[in-house]
């Protein structure tokens, strides 16, 4: 487990502390997740596109974020500017008929009006719970044909999870088009958790199964660790990651990072960081650019993205 807190201007703070896990699952060869997990931002990854470019794309979209490693808060306009990054960089690196995307799903801390808010952010279908007061709520909304389908009422929730097309995304990164991610503003509760996770974890698991482990694994790296097994014993059919992270409101001035002695300045804008994005399997050695990219022009014709069937 790790913990980390950031005071605001009035002597408050949020405290956050968190657990991660990711694992290429049963079937999977190479594993295309990847995910941060270092305040103010939390977040997994979901590369679409095999080896050599779903892994590469997931990385550079934590690399991008991993800009924010070390801040207080981030405001929508910085998260926003990750996602526009990322966006363009794998645009930039993938030549030559090379194709490729990342889902992203995550959250960070963010100061609103005198407050700590959490800023909920998402593209694609990896998800975003929040468990409070006992219930688990999913946060964010799939861009899938799947997800479309039970918003006009033509699919139900059980047969949704055996649709052909379940794994067709309506919006992903490096897909062509301009980033469309959605955006929510949450007060950061006392005793909130969330669960922050790629779609290797809920297409195994029920919402009831996850909530059962949340609620009863106080350790967050316990907790995160548990669920990413669960999904192997059920199959691990696909890259599965999670990242579980703790809030509470406390009057810690400092931040605090006990288990890493590292600080932000340290890892530099684009280094690759199992700290940050989790052990993967097989392990890809650092990216490291000194200068981000000069951004592309987005394309003006929409690509739809789809997973790599299992």
């Amino acid at each position: 487990m790790c913990a980390g807190g950031f005071s605001g201007g009035d002597g408050g703070a949020v405290r956050t502390s968190w657990g991660s896990a990711t694992d290429r699952g049963r079937v999977r060869e190479v594993n295309e997740d990847a995910l941060l997990a270092y305040p103010p931002v939390f977040l997994v990854a979901d590369g679409m596109g095999g080896h050599d470019a779903g892994d590469l794309a997931s990385r550079i979209a934590v690399e991008e974020f991993a800009q924010l490693a070390g801040q207080s808060s981030a405001s929508s306009d910085d998260v926003h500017a990750c996602f526009a990054r990322t966006s363009s960089r794998i645009r930039t690196e993938f030549t030559r008929g090379r194709q490729g995307g990342t889902t992203v799903a995550g959250a960070a801390v963010t100061a609103h009006d005198g407050g700590w808010y959490w800023l909920v952010f998402n593209v694609g279908d990896s998800r975003v719970y929040r468990c409070s007061e006992g219930a688990l709520e999913q946060v964010s909304v799939d861009h899938s044909v799947v997800q479309e389908l039970l918003d006009s009422g033509e699919l139900t929730p059980d047969a949704a999870r055996r649709h052909p097309e379940r794994h067709v995304l309506t919006r992903a990164l490096g897909t062509g088009e301009p980033p469309e991610p959605d955006y929510w503003l949450l007060p950061a509760g006392a005793d909130d958790r969330l669960l922050i996770c790629t779609d290797g974890l809920t297409r195994e698991l029920s919402d009831t199964e996850i909530a059962d482990v949340l609620a009863s694994v106080d350790d967050p790296q316990e907790a995160s660790a548990l669920l990413v097994q669960h999904a192997l014993e059920r199959g691990g059919r696909d890259n599965v990651s999670a990242v579980v992270v703790d809030v509470a409101t406390t009057v810690t001035p400092e931040p605090t990072h006990t288990t890493l002695p590292r600080t932000a300045p340290d890892l530099g804008p684009h280094l690759w960081d199992e700290m940050l994005n989790g052990a993967t399997v097989p392990r890809h050695a650092a990216a490291l650019q000194d200068d981000p990219p000069t951004p592309v022009p987005p394309a003006s014709s929409p690509v739809d993205a789809q997973e790599d069937p299992a």
